[in-house]
């Protein structure tokens, strides 16, 4: 390889670091969840590939938007002052082309799917990027991430069947209050230092220690909303026993992660989150083909 095609796939990595490309497995599995019950199937390839590049181009702009906005606060946050904003090995200009350039991916790829999702999209898009000044005026800056998240099911249900269920509602609810849950146990690392930069948050607003009752509480209407789903969509045993494990994820982020113990949090952010979105994808996806 040469010196050139070093830099440049170095770069690109650089990039996808940056936004955290790799965490993109969270929603897509929800968007695909949403299509499937759409499509009662499968949909057409070309179907699936405009979501994928639908949910990438509008993940991309709002991770950069956030690490252009808040940038300043993560250059004096311990935790975040290696990001490559931070450290220059991305200029602001740079990081700007790339949200232009998403964002005209995104909206081709809504344009290429129904008149419903290309209708929306700058609505969508909106609420992604508006997420990252929420925590500058509002402790519930949790549910606006989780909302931007959660309308994942009802996009990919919208670019099947141009229209808007139930099913996908309330899916996009349960998507929702778990997402603002599990943001509520990550702001918990940053509580001293929101609090003294003057951000909002639950956990600076409550203390850690109620902050955590409140993400149960968050993910339990979670549960009962995916619960609730299953039963409008008719899905059978299959998918309930993917809630079972849900379930049991839920709780094992209990136990890794405790008030008193933050240390973990990447375990169960990363990998039993991801664990959960792929878990509902393929549970559903069975009960789907199963009752074909």
């Amino acid at each position: 390889m040469t010196t050139g095609s070093k830099t440049i796939s170095g770069r690109v990595r650089i990039f996808l670091d940056m936004i955290k490309f790799q965490h993109t497995i969270f929603a897509l599995p929800f968007a695909y969840v949403g299509a499937f019950l759409a499509a009662k199937g499968v949909p057409p390839i070309g179907t699936c590939v405009w979501i994928l590049l639908a949910m990438a181009g509008a993940r991309t702009v709002a991770m950069a938007v956030n690490r252009i906005v808040d940038r300043e606060y993560d250059a004096e946050n311990p935790r975040t002052m290696d990001r490559p904003l931070v450290t220059g090995a991305i200029m602001e200009p740079d990081a700007w082309i790339m949200v232009t350039m998403a964002a005209l991916v995104y909206f081709i790829a809504c344009y290429n799917l129904t008149t419903l999702a290309f209708r929306l999209s700058p609505l969508i898009l909106a609420i992604l990027v508006f997420y990252s000044y929420t925590k500058r005026f509002t402790f519930l800056c949790h549910l606006f991430l989780g909302l931007g998240i959660g309308i994942t099911p009802t996009a990919g249900w919208i670019a099947v069947s141009n229209s808007i269920g139930i099913t996908p509602l309330l899916l996009s609810l349960g998507v929702m209050f778990w997402i603002a849950g599990f943001d509520i146990l990550y702001a918990c690392q940053d509580v001293e230092f929101d609090a003294d930069r003057g951000l909002h948050s639950i956990p600076v607003k409550l203390g850690v220690k109620r902050a955590f009752v409140v993400s149960g509480a968050f993910h339990v209407i979670a549960f009962g909303a995916f619960m609730a789903a299953g039963i409008t969509a008719g899905l059978n045993w299959i998918y309930y026993l993917g809630m079972v494990a849900v379930f049991v994820l839920l709780c094992l982020q209990r136990m890794v992660i405790t008030p008193s113990d933050l240390s973990r949090m990447n375990l169960a952010f990363f990998r039993m989150n991801a664990a959960i979105s792929i878990i509902l994808l393929v549970s559903t996806s069975f009960s789907i083909f199963m009752a074909r």
